[in-house]
């Protein structure tokens, strides 16, 4: 069993001062079972060190945003060498205008570029634009994609809603994904103030044929801006975003996570005649657009320089396709060499897996979700996830496959006996939940 000592250690201390012991929910206690390292000291490619010296072959890759690996050379000497020249100055650099040359050289419908920090900074910068090109002030946003914004023309459509005034939700129109005429009432029943359609290009599988085309044209006849959020599937599902790939070109996109290779670089992009409303060149109303003193930091803007090159002359996104179908066929043939197809699955499109892990009656469980967890770890493997990076050898995936072997066996067991009896502490709980 490993040894997680010093993590609880730290953990305690954390809880005390940094609310929820983590600064990002997904990366929480409560996301994770009792027997799983706290604490990340290091990583290289794949593989990380917790701060009790335990090696991880790991999945999920700092929540999708470490494409190439931890530590990747070529990024880190980018931005070492600008570290070296100083991080932030009073007038811009001209790294602001390389980075934004590389981004919109590469994303078809982006005309110009702005830089941010987080996802959420730059969906809800989007949102502001679009409110402000159209002079309306509701938002349709796909209710099946999990996370838009810490916001609260997002957050307070879910249960975690405390402190988000109800005239925030008032704002908002909910669509499901895939569902072209519910979307199409949505715009006819609030016809002439819809602002924005927000969604991401896809979530797991490819949409539907014409899906995003019929967004496209409803947005075009209502009057609306299309933005598709693209912090995910930006830089996995293709060079040029998801929205070259199914040939559909918004009229602002966000991106973000793999765009700098875990560094803190996230943009908004889009035409020119919606994105110059928050410049200097125009006699209309002024948008006080994405103003962030650390947006353009200049070692970020680097990496993201640097990250951009490693995509266009290595071959990154198709060995994540092709690793993420490798890992699929291990796991899928271990599964069913344990008789658990119906319980354990692997989903997602290859360069973006997850899985899913049932109870006896075949519901999503948090119980088995955890047990599985516990047991993977204990094997070396740390997968909240099955995110593949550029780092992820054969071997790598091999390893994953034997761990999730022996995870399986246990997993096996308590589909007879209950989660309970094998699993150490309680289990993990999902991030949208009213109470604690």
């Amino acid at each position: 069993m490993n040894d997680f000592k010093r993590s609880r250690e730290l953990r305690a201390r954390s809880h005390d001062l940094v609310p929820g012991g983590a600064h990002t929910y997904a990366k929480g206690d409560d996301q994770y079972p009792e027997l799983a390292p706290g604490f990340i000291a290091r990583g290289r490619g794949c593989h990380v060190w917790d701060v009790d010296g335990n090696e991880y072959v790991e999945y999920g890759m700092g929540l999708r945003s470490v494409t190439l690996g931890h530590a990747y050379e070529p990024v880190v000497r980018a931005a070492a060498k600008q570290l070296e020249l100083g991080a932030n100055f009073t007038r811009p650099s001209p790294l602001e205008v390389e980075c934004a040359e590389e981004l919109v050289g590469l994303i078809d419908a982006a005309d110009m570029a702005k830089f941010t920090k987080d996802g959420s900074t730059a969906t809800s910068a989007a949102v502001t634009l679009a409110r402000a090109y159209t002079g309306r002030e509701l938002v349709a946003f796909c209710s099946d994609h999990p996370f838009f914004s810490y916001d609260g023309w997002f957050i307070g459509n879910t249960p975690v809603s405390a402190g988000i005034p109800d005239s925030d939700v008032a704002l908002t129109r909910p669509f499901r994904y895939g569902d072209v005429e519910g979307l199409r009432t949505v715009l006819e029943e609030n016809e002439g103030r819809i602002a924005a359609v927000i969604l991401e290009p896809a979530r797991g599988d490819d949409p539907a044929e014409e899906f995003l085309a019929a967004v496209r044209a409803l947005c075009d006849e209502h009057g609306a801006v299309m933005i598709l959020d693209e912090m995910i599937t930006g830089f996995r599902w293709h060079l040029r975003g998801a929205q070259h790939l199914y040939g559909v070109r918004p009229d602002l996109s966000t991106f973000g996570k793999a765009l700098a290779n875990g560094f803190a670089v996230s943009a908004l992009v889009g035409r020119r005649e919606i994105m110059e409303r928050g410049g200097l060149r125009h006699d209309r109303e002024r948008v006080f657009l994405l103003s962030t003193t650390h947006g353009a930091e200049t070692h970020g803007l680097a990496a993201a320089i640097e990250t951009m090159r490693v995509y266009q002359r290595e071959p990154v996104i198709e060995t994540l396709t092709r690793q993420g179908e490798r890992l699929r066929g291990l796991l899928e043939e271990v599964i069913a060499s344990h008789g658990l197809g119906e319980y354990v699955r692997v989903v997602g499109r290859a360069c973006n897996l997850a899985y899913a892990t049932l109870d006896p009656e075949g519901r999503p469980s948090q119980a088995f979700r955890s047990l599985f967890l516990q047991e993977t770890i204990r094997r070396g493997v740390l997968m909240p996830s099955l995110v593949v990076s550029y780092s992820h050898a054969d071997e790598d995936l091999e390893t994953t496959a034997r761990a999730v072997d022996g995870a399986l066996g246990i997993y096996r067991k308590a589909l007879d006996d209950g989660a309970e009896k094998y699993l150490v502490g309680p289990p993990s709980k999902i991030v949208y939940r009213k109470f604690n």
